[in-house]
């Protein structure tokens, strides 16, 4: 079997830590990318290397990395989603509506927080990936994300 390929480990002191809150206005169910503005506060932040933390402050929205190539496949993934999560599937609780408990499991099956590497003041994205906020609610909702950025600063 042939042994994976791996380059050299690269030490880089951790200096920075910075912050901001990111709010995102949803138009109901779907996906908001939010890429642009990760690598402006990138850029505000005067980040090189280290690495991207994004956290969605909510139980009823969630942050993926996906396809920011074809709608097609953001599309099919909030049919998957209904399929896992249908609204009518006799869930107890639904205090803020019939949407409301779906929008749960789905925030657990896909999650609140990423980490994404910085290289060079770059997120290191593979060439069809963006960073999404799933917006799990039929209604618009103003959904907020912290981002950090922990590690070496070019400024």
């Amino acid at each position: 079997m042939p042994r994976p390929d791996r380059t050299p480990a690269r030490i880089t002191p951790v200096d920075t830590h910075a912050e901001c809150r990111l709010t995102l206005a949803t138009r109901g169910a779907g996906f908001t990318d939010f890429t642009g503005e990760a690598a402006a506060f990138l850029a505000e932040a005067g980040a090189r290397d280290g690495v991207l933390t994004a956290f969605c402050r909510h139980t009823s929205a969630s942050l993926t990395i996906q396809e920011n190539a074809d709608p097609d496949v953001r599309h099919d993934l909030l049919a998957a989603l209904d399929r896992l999560a249908p609204q009518h599937a006799g869930w107890t609780h639904d205090t803020e509506g019939p949407d409301d408990m779906p929008a749960h499991v789905r925030t657990l099956l896909s999650g609140v927080s990423l980490c994404v590497p910085v290289s060079g003041g770059r997120l290191a994205l593979g060439t069809w990936q963006g960073l999404y906020l799933i917006e799990h609610r039929r209604a618009p909702h103003r959904r907020e994300v912290i981002l950090t950025f922990t590690g070496h600063a070019a400024i």
